[in-house]
């Protein structure tokens, strides 16, 4: 299948969430169905539409469930997508090759998750994770993700003089958003660079406010052709480019085996995504980067080329990140940093409504928008348009 079959030629034109927060009392199913039906009365499409589903292999035979408990009609596509962070992107990719395709005509893209049980996070079941490819690192001490990313920060501090005033930058530019948002769970708490210099470390040299937040509640996106979505209410919002990447002797987080541990699988996803695109990274009007940690901020913005290797700390100094003035306005709800940890479905949503216009830091004529997922994972990003 030739890219030119999609681009452009998919809209998503509904999105819908759940409030925030942690330890709510809905089950995951309950939040999948609360944000799908959102997202359906955002674009008025019926249940019975919805033909295509595209979610997280982390909800594990979900599809059934959704689609009995909202009322979906006969489901003719179903696509599921591994590797945690890594997937928010690629459930619309795929969502949206299979609209293009005629495999379905109405798809849902969602995640749901119940993260604030300290019990559902892997390094608390070690018995599972001990079975895979962690067995030769969890027992010499990298026993969190964000072990993982230190190891990768500190590389990165190393070899390019990167400090810690950079990832206070972009800690403070994702606060600064997220304090203008209401949904957001840090909206009603301003930071300081006193603050993060303060912050208790978590896995030197990253602090507390280097992480992001455990967060249960879910989020939806609908696609539809482009011919459609002209004539539903809200502002189409074209899908423009997609890929996924895997590199070369990857390992996932810690990226042992490739010839370059700082050249991650950003840097394979970028190669595909700007060469099925009509514009380039100076053509982007913002940007919602995953930042399940802020390392990974620096570390994508090198790999989607808005700077050359080494350069991802320096490109966040004067502001660069934040709204109104930077030079790309990133993560304007509040990232995973600031508004929620959904594995980064928020980002998609947040990109879909600075291209409606309706952000509540809004960037003047945007009309592109790159979001990402994962760094350090298998991964996928996708490219935005009005």
């Amino acid at each position: 299948m030739s890219w030119s079959t999609v681009k452009d030629k998919v809209a998503i034109v509904g999105i819908g969430q759940t409030t925030f927060g942690r330890g709510l009392e809905d089950s995951e199913l309950s939040l999948a169905c609360q944000a799908i039906s959102a997202a359906l009365d955002d674009c008025r499409i019926p249940a019975s539409e919805v033909d295509g589903l595209s979610s997280f292999t982390m909800e594990p035979h979900r599809e059934v469930e959704v689609a009995r408990n909202v009322g979906l009609g006969d489901i003719t596509f179903f696509s599921q997508i591994g590797f945690g962070g890594g997937a928010g992107c690629a459930t619309v990719l795929h969502a949206a090759m299979a609209v293009a395709t005629g495999r379905c005509q109405v798809a849902v893209a969602w995640r749901a998750r119940k993260r604030a049980d300290k019990a559902s996070r892997m390094w608390a079941q070690t018995p599972r994770v001990l079975s895979d490819e962690w067995q030769w690192s969890r027992p010499w001490g990298l026993l969190r993700p964000v072990d993982e990313v230190a190891m990768l920060a500190r590389r990165h501090m190393h070899e390019y003089g990167t400090a810690r005033d950079h990832l206070a930058n972009v800690a403070l530019a994702f606060r600064k958003h997220a304090n203008r948002n209401p949904g957001a769970i840090m909206h009603a708490k301003p930071l300081t660079r006193d603050d993060y210099m303060q912050a208790r470390w978590i896995s030197e040299p990253l602090c507390l406010l280097d992480n992001c937040l455990e967060t249960d509640g879910a989020l939806a996106a609908v696609l539809v052709p482009a011919e459609r979505a002209r004539d539903l209410p809200q502002r189409p919002v074209y899908v423009h480019s997609g890929a996924q990447g895997l590199p070369r002797q990857h390992q996932t987080m810690a990226n042992f085996f490739n010839d370059d541990p700082l050249e991650g699988p950003s840097w394979a996803t970028a190669r595909l995504l700007w060469r099925d695109a009509d514009f380039g990274p100076e053509d982007v009007k913002v940007a919602q980067i995953y930042d399940a940690f802020s390392p990974l901020v620096p570390l994508s913005l090198e790999g989607y080329g808005f700077c050359a290797r080494g350069e991802g700390g320096p490109f966040t100094e004067g502001g660069a990140l934040e709204w109104p003035d930077g030079r790309l306005p990133t993560n304007t709800a509040g990232g995973s940093l600031s508004e929620a940890y959904v594995h980064g479905m928020n980002l998609v949503l947040e990109g879909v409504r600075q291209l409606r216009g309706t952000s509540t830091s809004q960037v003047d004529g945007a009309d592109t928008c790159l979001v990402t997922s994962g760094e350090g994972v298998p991964t996928s990003a996708v490219l935005l348009r009005s």
